[in-house]
C-alpha cells in the first residue's frame, strides 16, 4: 500500500505514521508545500495524509498553495483514496466538503479527555478505542460536519473533534501521531499559541509524562492496522 502526506511546515511532519508505515512496509512519499513540491499523480499512492500546520484553511493570501491543495484533496476524494487528515487537515478536508471552518470558542493545546460517539463505539474501525480517552490537542480552530458525515468525537473543549464520511474519509482534530519529539517541535515553533486559557498547558505538563505519547501512539498504531485490514478484505 502507498502512502502520500501533504505536509505545510517542516516541523509538522507523520510522526508515529511513519512508524507504523515502515513496519507495515508501505511506501512514502510527500509533498513539501513550504517548498513548492508538485502533487503527485493520483494513480501513485492509496493512501492520502493530510497534516497538521499553524495556518488557517483561508490563508490564501499568505499561502496560495492553499488553493492548489484544496482542488488536490478534492480529487483524491472523489478518486476514492483513502483520505485521513489530522488538525488543519481535517479543517481542510471539511472545507472540500461543504463545511463551514471557522475560529472554536477554546483553544486546546496540550492532554484533555476525548469521547467517542456511538457511531464511533458500534463502528468496526474505531470500536477499538476507549469510549473515553487522553488525546494531544493543538488547535485554535474548529469545522462543522459536512453533509452526510458522522461525528466520532467530541470534548468538552471542542464538540466536534473527529468525523467520517463516506467509508473512506476521515477528519481527526486531535492528535494521535504526536511523539514527544514532534512535539516539541510544535513547542519551539509554536509558542505565541501558548496563552493564558482553559485548555493550554504548560509546555512542561505538556512533555511530563512519556506514556501518554506511548498510548495514543498504540491507539494509532491498532487504528491504522484496523483500517488496511477491513480495505484489504473488502478489496478496495
Amino acid at each position: 500500500m502507498r502512502i502520500h502526506y501533504l505536509q505545510h511546515v517542516p516541523f509538522e511532519g507523520l510522526g508515529y505514521i511513519e512508524t507504523w508505515a515502515g513496519t507495515h512496509g508501505h511506501p512514502i512519499t510527500v509533498t513539501r508545500l513550504f517548498a513548492g513540491d508538485p502533487f503527485p499523480d493520483l494513480e501513485s499512492f492509496e493512501w492520502l495524509f493530510v497534516m497538521g500546520g499553524p495556518m488557517g484553511i483561508y490563508d490564501q493570501d499568505r499561502y496560495p498553495w492553499l488553493a492548489s491543495e484544496k482542488r488536490f484533496i478534492e480529487k483524491a476524494v472523489e478518486d476514492g483514496k483513502t483520505v485521513i487528515g489530522i488538525c488543519l487537515g481535517a479543517q481542510l478536508i471539511a472545507h472540500v466538503l461543504g463545511a463551514e471552518v471557522y475560529p472554536n470558542r477554546f483553544k486546546e493545546i496540550g492532554w484533555f479527555p476525548v469521547t467517542t460517539t456511538e457511531h464511533a463505539r458500534n463502528s468496526r474501525l474505531f470500536g477499538g478505542l476507549p469510549e473515553q480517552f487522553t488525546a494531544f490537542h493543538w488547535h485554535g480552530d474548529t469545522f462543522d460536519l459536512p453533509d452526510g458525515a458522522h461525528r466520532l468525537a467530541g470534548s468538552r473543549g471542542c464538540v466536534n473533534q473527529a468525523f467520517q464520511y463516506g467509508t473512506r474519509v476521515f477528519g481527526f482534530q486531535f492528535h494521535l501521531e504526536t511523539t514527544k519529539k514532534s512535539a516539541g517541535d510544535l513547542i519551539a515553533n509554536c509558542r505565541d499559541d501558548m496563552v493564558k486559557g482553559d485548555y493550554i498547558q504548560p509546555p512542561e505538563e505538556m512533555l511530563a509524562d512519556s506514556k501518554k505519547f506511548e498510548t495514543i501512539n498504540r491507539y494509532l498504531d491498532e487504528l491504522l492496522t484496523r483500517m488496511e485490514e477491513f480495505y484489504h478484505e473488502s478489496g478496495r
